[in-house]
């Protein structure tokens, strides 16, 4: 089933107006008819709608039942993510966001290849909020997660130090015993933030300020992975564990 968003202007009575682009996606790629149903997502809830009216420039989605599936996760995951060269950020994006992760942040860091000059943030900013919108309707999401502006290593950790808990996989930590007991902290309602950093890995006086910011420095297992395996491996790995014990799966 197709999902859409619309913000709450939209709304209209017991329906939506849906117009611009997901109006000429319904219409013209889509095809779709009189009578067909699909997801409106809309302040963070999904309903379930009928296509009711067509009109040139908007077209009517009656809503047949509110709150019609949740799938947002009950603790709100963060990921910093060390800039990797590349498209390789847009592949993050898209994996967690199917993930359930409440927000991306790029990070520059010290060992970081790309470097991007402010109209190519600007410019590289906008193409991963799109890809984190096409994840979101795809992957049936309640909300758009936000990819943020491309922060410094010092602006991420001051924002890291507002979450309730701050995680850092670690090439050179050794050991799961970490690993379980901060995935044991989490609790419903929390925001957790989880560092990755880029193809080269941490400097040391990184992984310093991350510990200093409240960061507990955990392992992924013995191997090696790659910046974008490690992503999508840590934030997945917070998912599971959340479906799995914070009764996240049973929505």
């Amino acid at each position: 089933m197709y999902n859409f968003f619309v913000d709450e202007r939209a709304r209209v009575g017991g329906s939506f107006s849906i117009s611009g682009k997901d109006h000429n996606h319904i219409c013209n790629v889509l095809r779709m008819q009189i009578g067909d149903t699909f997801l409106v997502s809309c302040a963070g809830t999904s309903s379930l709608c009928r296509l009711k009216f067509i009109g040139d420039d908007a077209l009517e989605a009656e809503i047949v039942e509110e709150d019609y599936r949740n799938t947002e996760l009950p603790v709100r995951f963060y990921l910093f993510q060390g800039l990797p060269k590349g498209d390789k950020l847009e592949l993050i994006i898209q994996k967690t966001v199917e993930l359930g992760v409440a927000g991306i942040i790029p990070v520059e860091m010290s060992r970081c290849v790309m470097k991007l000059d402010d109209k190519k943030k600007k410019a590289r900013r906008e193409r991963w909020q799109s890809i984190a919108e096409s994840a979101a309707k795809q992957s049936k999401r309640n909300v758009i997660p936000e990819v943020s502006d491309v922060m410094t290593y010092k602006q991420a950790m001051e924002k890291a130090a507002e979450m309730d808990l701050f995680l850092v996989p670690y090439e050179n930590e050794r050991g799961m015993a970490e690993t379980r007991e901060a995935l044991s902290r989490m609790k419903p309602g929390m925001s957790v933030g989880i560092l990755v950093g880029p193809e080269g890995g941490f400097d040391e006086k990184e992984i310093e300020l991350a510990r200093q910011a409240g960061a507990a420095v955990i392992s992924l297992g013995k191997r090696i992975l790659r910046a974008e395996t490690a992503a999508v491996t840590a934030v997945g790995l917070g998912m599971l564990h959340v479906e799995m014990n914070l009764d996240g799966g049973e929505q």
